[in-house]
């Protein structure tokens, strides 16, 4: 029998709710729509899914032996949407681009540049992200390509280092720690840090925190739950609270407009920045694209360039 997957989702939230509110919240539906999507469901499958009692509703057993299938069924209508929408793309010539604060065009503007002078043809879709999550590849799920530091390990996911650089502690300029020009990781690991959101991947947030080099969290840590760069410069409006970002990032947050101030972090771990994307997306525009920053950096990179140790361009999983 058919039904539509609208009403497989509102299933799956109502049994993950364990509650008709909450989950008619959630999907931002009313509440008597969305019971009413559940009773037809049950009427055209002819089984109950759900007992109803004063605390919420509980998973009947056929509601339990259907649940696993409904969330495979719905993850596998969209998946194949997304690609669909990124075959469509590709067919137009563009590339949706995902970045983390800064544009790419903002953070490389000549290699931006470069890329659409070689290839005018190939459009780029920006498009901010929250932090990464883990899967990654879900992570990804509205773009083709993104750039950040290497986001959480994925067997769906390739990615290509496009540089590596020193991170910095970003804080409020009326922090202690402002005044420094250089400071050591052991000088700030007892500092309190900015507390992420909870979707945010534990590990690529305790990155930023220097669980690294601490070997778990920091001691102190705001109730904050940041999920992108905006909310991480609200927060430290807010705070005398500090958390390290890539220096290059830390270059353009700095000054009087955002009360802010980048202190270069001497002796932690680099950040890598990268060029990730899903495996099912490396379509012959991503190829180019990939293929063209993979020059790029090695180009860079290459003794003489004048470059610094800012990048190194290496291939990785690719």
């Amino acid at each position: 029998m058919p039904f539509r997957r609208g009403q497989l989702l509102y299933f799956i939230t109502v049994a993950e709710e364990g509650q008709m509110t909450r989950a008619a919240e959630r999907l931002h539906l009313a509440q008597p729509a969305l019971s009413q999507a559940i009773a037809q469901l049950e009427a055209e499958l002819d089984i109950k899914l759900l007992e109803r009692h004063a605390r919420g509703v509980t998973l009947t057993p056929d509601g339990e032996a259907l649940l696993p299938k409904a969330r495979l069924a719905v993850e596998a209508t969209t998946e194949a949407a997304l690609l669909a929408q990124s075959l469509a793309r590709a067919a137009r010539g563009t590339i949706a681009f995902g970045f983390l604060g800064a544009p790419p065009a903002v953070d490389s503007p000549r290699a931006v540049e470069a890329f659409t002078t070689v290839y005018p043809d190939i459009g780029l879709r920006y498009q901010e992200l929250r932090f990464p999550s883990s899967p990654t590849s879900a992570w990804l799920a509205d773009v083709d390509v993104a750039v950040c530091h290497r986001p959480p390990t994925d067997s769906c996911v390739w990615t290509q280092t496009l540089r590596v650089e020193p991170r910095a502690v970003l804080a409020p300029t009326r922090h202690p720690l402002a005044t420094r020009n250089e400071v050591s990781v052991a000088d700030v690991l007892d500092e309190t840090f900015l507390g992420f959101h909870n979707s945010v991947d534990p590990a690529w947030a305790g990155f930023w925190s220097l669980d690294d080099h601490r070997g778990g969290p920091p001691p102190h840590a705001t109730d904050d739950r940041v999920a992108n760069p905006q909310e991480v410069l609200a927060a430290l409006a807010m705070r005398v609270a500090i958390t390290t970002v890539p220096s290059s990032i830390a270059e353009l947050l700095v000054g009087p407009r955002t009360g802010m101030a980048a202190i270069p972090l001497r002796d932690a771990a680099p950040a890598e920045i990268t060029l990730v994307g899903r495996k099912d997306r490396r379509n012959p525009l991503v190829e180019t694209l990939a293929a063209f920053a993979q020059n790029a950096a090695e180009d860079i990179a290459a003794p003489g360039s004048g470059a610094g140790p800012r990048i190194a361009g290496s291939p990785a999983d690719r």
